[in-house]
């Protein structure tokens, strides 16, 4: 599933608060290559009022759009911090659905290997976070979503360089086609 130009897309995923734009950035300075921004955080942060339907097509929009930006910089491989599979997990969170626009487009932008980071780490606050006490349950959404998509994806676990080196190992198996899938409950 590499995309046109050859370059193999890393998502980096994962409930609140599991280190995923740290590890992005991490990745992105150990592969020598660019990493995509949470297209969400930037936007929400600029939000006077609750969240809206609206809002979480333009999160979906800007996310893809910033992918597109970030890919022909990528050298080899482009590391995303987290997908818009975020969206649609979020909308049925919230909303009870997802946007249509939102659940079409998901078969269209695999990705080659999602990392899903693990909630054993320390909750962090910060104020775009909202559900200390449902981390156990989005991990299992996320394991639904992704096997959903039949992704090949991998879960991350440790703290610091441990997690980091976790991930590192589950990229270069991949990189190298020795990699084990995921089969977690979920």
């Amino acid at each position: 599933m590499e995309s046109s130009n050859g370059i193999k897309k890393i998502a980096i995923v994962g409930p609140e608060s599991t280190g995923k734009s740290t590890m992005s950035v991490q990745l992105a300075e150990h592969y020598h290559t660019v990493w995509v921004p949470e297209y969400a955080r930037g936007y929400c942060e600029k939000l006077t009022e609750p969240c809206t339907w609206q809002d979480e097509i333009n999160m979906f929009r800007g996310q893809l759009e910033l992918e597109e930006e970030l890919l022909p910089k990528a050298n080899n491989i482009l590391i995303c911090d987290t997908t818009f599979i975020t969206v649609k997990i979020w909308s049925d969170h919230m909303f009870g659905r997802s946007p249509q626009e939102v659940t079409d487009e998901l078969p269209k932008h695999p990705y080659d290997l999602y990392l899903l980071l693990d909630i054993d780490l320390p909750w962090e606050h910060d104020p775009l976070r909202d559900f200390p006490d449902l981390r156990e349950h989005f991990m299992d959404v996320w394991h639904k979503e992704l096997k959903a998509l039949d992704a090949e994806y991998v879960v991350i676990s440790g703290g610091g360089a441990e997690r980091l080196a976790n991930a590192i190992a589950a990229i270069d198996s991949f990189l190298t086609g020795e990699i084990s899938f995921s089969s977690s409950p979920g």
